[in-house]
């Protein structure tokens, strides 16, 4: 199979965003705007660029295998991880269905938190046609009956800093839901910086919006080592 080659820029820029590689994993950091894989827009998603990126760098004659055990939205930046063997992407997929792999985000949002840390918890659903998710009912409630799609989501925050504007948030996730910290953060009072579908006032220059996934923690696949990984947070944060 051929992958199309790429520019020397193109290479710089993706060997400069590898945060960690061995034989089973790649780890990298995404920028908002790129999809981690392929939707009805057509654009290059991501795992398609490392597939060219090391099938070049390689010099790979044959496919290139990579796999992907979670994704990231659109808008967002931060840790993604890859699988570069079947054996690897079977196992870290159970570890995120099972909740073994443990992810921490930053948020910078429009509000400060009140309470300044917590948990939130809620019955959430997700509306298809706005491709929004929604919190129905609290998570200390039974599951609403008129909603037995609901899903509990849950996650840990903390409030970290000020900027003149806005407030630097720390999020455990403890739950994968769709637009899960997007929606428990706006539900609170404290929409994410351009995120004009769950209330930001505005939307950022490059269409994201300031989400990032910071850190991930998991054992390794193979090895079983205890992995521990942070991605740096994006230039366009720095000084905040």
């Amino acid at each position: 199979m051929e992958y199309r080659q790429l520019s020397k820029a193109e290479f710089d820029d993706l060997a400069g965003r590898i945060l960690y590689e061995d034989n089973h994993l790649l780890v990298v950091c995404k920028r908002a705007g790129e999809i981690t894989q392929g939707d009805k827009t057509g654009d290059e998603p991501l795992t398609e660029a490392y597939k060219a990126f090391l099938a070049q760098r390689d010099a790979k004659p044959g496919k290139v295998f990579l796999g992907l055990p979670h994704r990231l939205d659109r808008p967002v930046s931060g840790i993604c991880l890859l699988a570069k063997t079947s054996k690897a992407l079977e196992r870290l997929t159970a570890a995120f269905r099972d909740g073994g792999i443990h992810k921490t985000y930053w948020a910078l949002c429009c509000a400060k938190p009140e309470p300044p840390e917590g948990r939130l918890e809620g019955w959430m659903t997700r509306g298809e046609q706005q491709n929004k998710s929604y919190i129905i009912a609290p998570g200390d409630a039974p599951r609403p009956a008129r909603h037995p799609e609901a899903k509990l989501a849950r996650l840990d925050y903390r409030y970290l800093r000020s900027t003149d504007r806005y407030h630097l948030v720390e999020v455990d996730l403890l739950t994968g839901r769709h637009h899960q910290i997007r929606c428990q953060l706006a539900h609170l009072g404290c929409p994410i910086k351009g995120d004009l579908k769950y209330g930001a006032p505005r939307s950022n220059p490059d269409g994201g919006i300031c989400l990032h996934a910071r850190r991930i923690r998991f054992v390794h696949p193979v090895r079983k080592e205890e992995m521990d990984i942070t991605a740096p947070v994006p230039q366009s944060w720095k000084g905040l």
